[in-house]
């Protein structure tokens, strides 16, 4: 902790892509990349790195003579590269501007930062490729900066210094059983009292089976029993229904003959 910086004092590709430049163990693609990198700055670059601004997040019709008119308010400018398309010609949305003093060049770096030009928020920090040792440029997986939708966050420059580490207890070896030796032997013999407890619950299943077994066997054939009876019953009431309809017009027939016998007379 005591030699932490909000500001990377040389570039680590695997440290830029940590919050708090802790990590260790890359977590997208682009860390790889950026650590098998072996980047040369380009030779063809003139000037001096220690007095020349980078300038991003230009509108893509911002022109140098813009960028002159803006930055000149803060000291003598030697030189203003607009970074182009070698194909199409159009402003690749940054810049880099050379003053003759280094006074001029922390006062623009102070005041420019977040300016507004052409309505675009722009962005000021100092040359990174040829003064920071280790420098591997955004398009081989390093710079700084970065969007939160493509998940590649880099960290430590001046967009998105390293927040302070959290110095937390070493809860994580506790928790998984690698913190003391007793507290790893009372993990243990849990784990046997477990297996044991599991054994007696095999066990105690195996000898209820056959009690739930015989009671299925006694449930189905007290429903059968239920069942031939009520069957029987049905039976019963249907003989008791026909007896007594026969019975009825067996009534009637005697009743009929009685009068035709006393017509008769």
């Amino acid at each position: 902790m005591n030699d932490w910086a909000p500001i990377a004092k040389e570039y680590d590709p695997l440290k830029a892509g940590s919050i708090d430049g802790t990590d260790e163990e890359p977590h997208d693609r682009a860390i790889w990349r950026a650590m098998l990198a072996r980047y040369v700055p380009n030779k063809g670059v003139t000037g001096d790195p220690h007095l020349t601004l980078f300038v991003a997040r230009l509108n893509l019709q911002t022109t140098e003579e813009k960028l002159k008119e803006v930055f000149s308010r803060y000291g003598d400018i030697r030189k203003i590269r607009l970074v182009r398309d070698l194909v199409t010609g159009f402003s690749k949305g940054y810049a880099f501007i050379e003053y003759k003093e280094e006074r001029a060049l922390l006062k623009a770096h102070r005041d420019a930062n977040r300016l507004v030009i052409d309505q675009h928020e722009i962005f000021v920090d100092f040359e990174l490729e040829r003064t920071l040792k280790g420098w591997i440029p955004r398009r081989l997986g390093g710079g700084f900066g970065g969007k939160k939708e493509s998940g590649q966050l880099r960290f430590g420059g001046r967009d998105r210094p390293f927040r302070k580490p959290i110095n937390l207890p070493n809860m994580k070896n506790d928790f998984y059983g690698e913190g003391s030796g007793e507290k790893r032997n009372w993990s243990r013999e849990g784990t046997r009292d477990w297996r044991t407890r599991d054994r007696d619950h095999e066990r105690s299943r195996d000898k209820r089976w056959p009690e739930r077994e015989r009671s299925w066997t006694w449930g189905e054939s007290e429903r059968e029993r239920d069942s031939k009876e009520e069957r029987s019953r049905g039976r019963e009431r249907k003989d008791r229904d026909r007896k007594d309809r026969e019975r009825d017009r067996s009534r009637e027939r005697d009743t009929k003959k009685q009068r035709d016998d006393d017509k008769h007379r």
